[in-house]
């Protein structure tokens, strides 16, 4: 019967975790939106404290807030709690060690995006560093991928080269 309702409770955590993650590739949301995508994520995280599936999605929400919204008040808090939940999931040694390269990366380049002029030569090879081994640990990875082809592609805009 636990297995049962622990069963449950996963399948309604991936199913809101889907509709949240489709929701975001479907339009750019407000930032009002997004604070209230992270603090839903909050409740799930408080609720199923050793699940690493809704540590990995607030970190992955709050660097999608940092990236569409990077001189928003609440960037910095994003970025700073964002990095704080890659240790922790970093601690766990569950975690998929590609996944977190890939975490580490869009950190990185949402530091970036935050402040190209400062950050851009003291981040840039972190950046590459991190999407590389997380491609080299799991060569499908499709977000590191696909973060890897954007922060290329925002690098080639944005020197000219």
């Amino acid at each position: 019967m636990a297995r049962c309702a622990t069963l449950r409770q996963f399948a309604a955590i991936v199913v809101f975790l889907i509709v949240s993650v489709v929701g975001i590739h479907a339009q750019q949301p407000s930032a009002a939106d997004m604070l209230n995508q992270v603090a839903r994520l909050e409740r799930l995280v408080a609720m199923q404290p050793d699940s690493i599936l809704p540590r990995h999605q607030l970190a992955l929400q709050r660097l999608n807030f940092a990236v569409l919204y990077p001189q928003a008040p609440q960037t910095e808090q994003m970025l700073t709690q964002a990095e704080e939940t890659i240790a922790q999931l970093e601690k766990t040694h569950r975690a998929d060690p590609s996944d977190l390269c890939t975490l580490r990366g869009f950190l990185y380049m949402a530091r970036i995006v935050q402040n190209p002029a400062q950050n851009g030569q003291r981040y840039y090879i972190d950046v590459q560093q991190n999407f590389e081994k997380a491609l080299k640990l799991n060569p499908d990875n499709r977000l590191a991928q696909q973060l890897q082809q954007r922060f290329l592609k925002g690098m080639k805009q944005a020197t000219g080269r």
